[in-house]
């Protein structure tokens, strides 16, 4: 067991002075740093390398449907809002042709051993579209047969039922991820996003009586109309479904970047001391109810894959968060999906017209990138063990990128020591370790070795 993971401490007030704008770290560098230049001919290139590789990593594929029936006030997601359902066979004949084409650039002997549907609202699919798109995925790539291949699905509550999740079960989804945000009917009413906990409890249930192995529900804490009276009710009721994972996302209220956001009022926005409240209460609730705090916003039970990586110390995290397959060449499909192959980032067309076009005139949808240099990567796998594992080994980091820790990253440590004196983490020449007060501070501790932290016009969500 990794001791100081185990049992964080919130310091209220040191959580506060702390909370600044900083990115997710799900990539390093981060997505606004991608650039036109990478394109299709930058993408096949970095697939043949990874293909050369001495032991080709597992594949993992992140697959985007865009389309929602209805707008929540609160998301910052690519997402086209419609109640035309005909809309999916367009995207699906677009959305097979870039599988198809992708999967030719693969070795076939590489197996896919993540699957991730994301939205939008996948489930805007029919269970039969769905189930297509997973035996579609599975003609052009050899699905792993190991028992820790993880096939998840984002899913809406509203516009499902038990019955969905035990068909798509059946064709190999394990785990699924829930919407929730907040069960209380005033804050539903500010987002736009009215569900009930017995719509909820219904997509459980199927889901379980169909074996699926995880659960997870997302809440949201800063929304509109939230008090901490409110927010304990939610919290219970979530606690009472008992789902496998929970993650809590802070709300970033960017109304200028989502239109949106422009529908809720920014005098019912929770003041800083209220959404402070909300956090705690959160991590108290959860961790009293038995719940590890893996890491930034996500919580798990002792059972839970991800708990079993954080005891084993291979906790990994990517674009969909922690995870237990980073390691994985993760390849994005769909509008917006973005792809991690080899030493490179690409994001697709963010727009459906851009999408379609590319794919029409038989080329890969690839809208902008970034090849990583040698400093990224080091500094990508710095910033990943601090935030999963936690710690850093310096001299066993030394050995493996042939530096002086001490004389390359003497900007980063010096940027650090103001955290060592606030307690948020131990140094010395042999180790980096984030203290049971810093684990909810992993962000900034991040940032502090971040040769991008500085980029001006760029604003990332709240630390906390």
């Amino acid at each position: 067991m990794i001791a100081h993971r185990s049992s964080p401490v919130f310091d209220r007030a040191l959580v506060a002075r702390y909370d600044v704008n900083a990115p997710r770290y799900t990539s390093y560098p981060t997505a606004p740093h991608f650039r036109s230049e990478f394109g299709e001919a930058q993408l096949r290139e970095t697939i043949r390398a990874s293909n050369e590789d001495p032991i080709p990593r597992d594949i993992s594929a992140y697959l985007h449907i865009p389309f929602c029936l209805s707008p929540c006030f609160y998301c910052g997601c690519a997402r086209i809002i419609t109640n035309d359902q005909g809309k999916a066979g367009p995207y699906l004949v677009r959305l097979y042709r870039e599988i198809e084409a992708v999967a030719a650039q693969f070795d076939r002997d590489r197996c896919l051993a993540q699957l991730h549907f994301g939205g939008g609202t996948p489930n805007f699919l029919s269970a039969d579209q769905l189930v297509e798109l997973i035996e579609t995925i599975g003609r052009h790539f050899s699905f792993s047969r190991k028992p820790d291949r993880e096939f998840g699905a984002e899913l809406d509550p509203r516009f499902c039922d038990g019955e969905y999740v035990q068909r798509i079960a059946a064709a190999g989804i394990n785990r699924i991820s829930l919407g929730v945000q907040d069960f209380d009917p005033e804050v539903q009413r500010a987002v736009n996003r009215i569900q009930s906990v017995e719509q909820t409890r219904a997509v459980i249930d199927g889901a379980r009586q169909a074996g699926v192995r995880s659960v997870n529900l997302d809440l949201i804490y800063g929304l509109p109309r939230q008090s901490t009276a409110s927010f304990a009710r939610t919290l219970e009721q979530v606690i009472e479904l008992r789902p496998d994972r929970i993650a809590t996302y802070g709300y970033a209220h960017l109304p200028e970047r989502f239109k949106a956001q422009r529908q809720i009022d920014k005098f019912d926005l929770p003041d800083a001391g209220t959404r402070l409240g909300l956090l705690q209460q959160t991590v108290e609730a959860l961790t009293a109810a038995g719940y590890l705090y893996i890491g930034v916003d996500h919580f798990a039970l002792p059972g839970d894959d991800l708990s079993l990586a954080l005891e084993a110390g291979t906790l990994q995290r990517n674009f969909q968060g922690y995870s237990t397959h980073a390691a994985c060449d993760l390849v994005g499909f769909g509008m917006s999906a973005i792809s991690h192959v080899g030493a490179s980032f690409s994001q697709n067309a963010k727009d459906l017209t851009g999408y379609y076009a590319t794919l029409d005139n038989n080329r890969l949808p690839v809208a902008r990138g970034l090849r990583l240099s040698d400093d990224d990567l080091m500094r990508a796998d710095l910033i990943g063990r601090l935030m999963c594992a936690g710690s850093l080994d310096i001299r066993a980091f030394e050995e493996r990128y042939l530096v002086d820790f001490a004389c390359y990253f003497k900007r980063s440590l010096d940027h650090l020591r103001p955290l060592e004196a606030d307690g948020l983490v131990t140094c010395s020449p042999k180790q980096i370790t984030v203290t049971a007060r810093g684990q909810f501070l992993l962000r900034n501790i991040a940032m502090c070795f971040d040769s991008y932290a500085d980029t001006p016009d760029i604003r990332y969500s709240r630390a906390v």
